[in-house]
């Protein structure tokens, strides 16, 4: 197979595992999905999911945030993970939404990777998932899956992010990203993984990859 045929072969499965694609983090609003993105930095979407509700009910838009102490919003978000760097960062961007943006959480991706605790993947989860402009937040899963099915080097993931820009239509960055994401926690996942389950890489994958993967099963 050409690397095009590959390409179209990963997009088309991906189309029928997931038409419809569920968002992975519960939010009504931009404002909302940008918290939830932010809480979710090295912590599980479930995880985030049960937080979320707690903190919206006290504070879901940055007026009633901002009136919320660091830590009264470290207290409730602590069972994710990183809760003294998150809730500064959750009460300065809001602060900064209410000084700056009259509230809004703006579109673009070079003014969110300016506000506090926010980088390029939250950037791009926000623009893509709240208001539908074409980017490719690359998470662990698509880094792993880029390099698995050959379509990346793996080296880091701002490669990782060009070289899916590249290969995938830009009408498509905002499924894909997302479809991906699920196709490697159901299918592809880092630990656990049944090659035979796996349709995308064991029909396309880097065959390093698939040697490496039959070289273990073979040794256990």
């Amino acid at each position: 197979m050409t690397k095009s045929e590959k390409v179209t072969f990963a997009i088309n499965t991906l189309g029928e595992l997931y038409p419809e694609i569920p968002v992975p983090l519960e939010h009504k609003d931009p404002y909302t999905l940008l918290i939830a993105v932010l809480l979710s930095a090295q912590s599980t979407d479930v995880r985030v999911n049960q937080i979320t509700p707690l903190l919206f009910s006290r504070a879901d838009n940055p007026y009633d945030m901002v009136k919320l102490s660091v830590e009264e919003i470290r207290e409730v978000i602590k069972p994710v993970g990183l809760s003294p760097m998150k809730s500064k960062g959750i009460h300065g961007l809001s602060q900064i939404l209410v000084d700056q943006y009259g509230g809004t959480v703006p579109q673009e991706i070079e003014l969110l990777e300016e506000l506090p605790g926010v980088g390029h993947k939250t950037a791009s989860v926000v623009v893509s998932q709240a208001f539908g402009i074409p980017a490719f937040p690359v998470d662990t899963h698509i880094h792993r899956l880029m390099y698995r099915w050959g379509f990346s080097s793996g080296k880091n993931v701002v490669q990782t992010e060009k070289d899916a820009k590249r290969l995938f239509p830009k009408e498509l960055w905002n499924d894909l990203h997302l479809q991906i994401i699920w196709y490697g926690r159901e299918y592809s996942p880092a630990r656990g993984w049944d090659l035979e389950k796996d349709v995308i890489t064991r029909t396309i994958g880097r065959r390093s990859v698939i040697n490496e993967y039959l070289k273990k099963k073979k040794a256990r």
